[in-house]
């Protein structure tokens, strides 16, 4: 994965060159079973009542070097929102990596799970964001630990997405997962099992609104088989109780986009991006960046279109 830097030096340079927002540290935000650090970003045209993000680093990276490189302080600073910025230690992972594959740090209420939970409410108050607008994106291990976030917490997170990420209830453990990486899977589970396994970590009861998710992953990663891409789509539509076939494709240069749901406002979709690595694209190219890919597309810019930030 990416290169490790000081927490924030490229994410502070970059603000001192526009002028923009503030990079923070939040000390207390409540129950912290994880032993997660907190950094947000509040830019300077903060609105009351806007959405909020919640960003998941990549395994080894500085979150908020990947915030401003990823373009998502950029488009804070344009809409007004806040982001949040959890932060994985070496003592909880030693690669720096959000435990997507352990169900104790996963569960509603338990571990990184939790201690994200308190960050979203935390930033909520702190930046008066609209509680029924809350959004969370991560990359690989982030991308796993959005999905499972928004199978554990469905009353939290209007919508999010997982960018070189895993399903939800894909492994259990080190080896399951480094199996799962490799090879997409277990085999055999059906959608309705795979859907299961996001119903099964959501709240006793619940059934519904489900959240919202945008899919992305390049067909030549070697990190994280372009397989589980997918498979995520299918455990997704299958909870929101969508057929098979997508119901629109269309293509944008290389990539190609499939959505699931009402064409105007689509509950899944997934974008593939044949010639990309592992890594989640921007539209930029020619420019050395230590937590991003050149893919000449904004995956920022159109997770946030599905969302409805812009």
């Amino acid at each position: 994965m990416a290169r490790r830097v000081s927490q924030g030096t490229v994410a502070r340079a970059a603000i001192a060159a526009s002028g923009a927002g503030e990079l923070i540290t939040v000390r207390d935000f409540g129950a912290d079973p994880a032993g997660l650090s907190m950094f947000a970003y509040r830019p300077s045209n903060l609105v009351s009542g806007a959405p909020l993000v919640v960003l998941l680093h990549g395994c080894g990276q500085d979150s908020a070097v990947f915030a401003a490189e990823s373009g998502w302080m950029a488009l804070a600073d344009r809409t007004g929102l806040a982001l949040v910025l959890p932060t994985q230690s070496p003592e909880n992972n030693r690669q720096g990596c959000f435990n997507w594959f352990r169900p104790a740090q996963v569960a509603r209420g338990l571990g990184e799970a939790q201690s994200i939970r308190g960050m979203v409410a935390e930033a909520a108050r702190r930046f008066t964001s609209d509680p029924r607008a809350v959004h969370v994106v991560g990359l690989s291990a982030g991308g796993a630990m959005a999905a499972a976030l928004l199978a554990a917490y469905p009353d939290v997170f209007a919508a999010g997405a997982s960018v070189a990420g895993l399903p939800v209830g894909a492994a259990s453990g080190a080896a399951s997962a480094l199996s799962r990486m490799a090879q997409a899977g277990p085999d055999g589970r059906s959608p309705e099992e795979w859907a299961d396994m996001v119903r099964r970590a959501a709240p006793v009861g619940y059934d519904g609104p489900w959240p919202r998710l945008s899919l992305w992953h390049g067909g030549l990663d070697t990190v994280v088989d372009p397989a589980n891409a997918p498979l995520l789509a299918l455990q997704w539509r299958a909870v929101h109780g969508l057929a098979g076939a997508p119901s629109v494709t269309t293509s944008y240069g290389s990539a190609r986009r499939e959505t699931w749901g009402p064409a105007g406002r689509p509950q899944v979709e997934l974008w593939t991006i044949p010639a990309m690595a592992h890594g989640y694209p921007i539209a930029a190219a020619g420019v050395p960046m230590s937590s991003v890919l050149p893919a000449g597309i904004s995956a920022t810019q159109r997770i946030a279109e599905f969302w409805g930030l812009v």
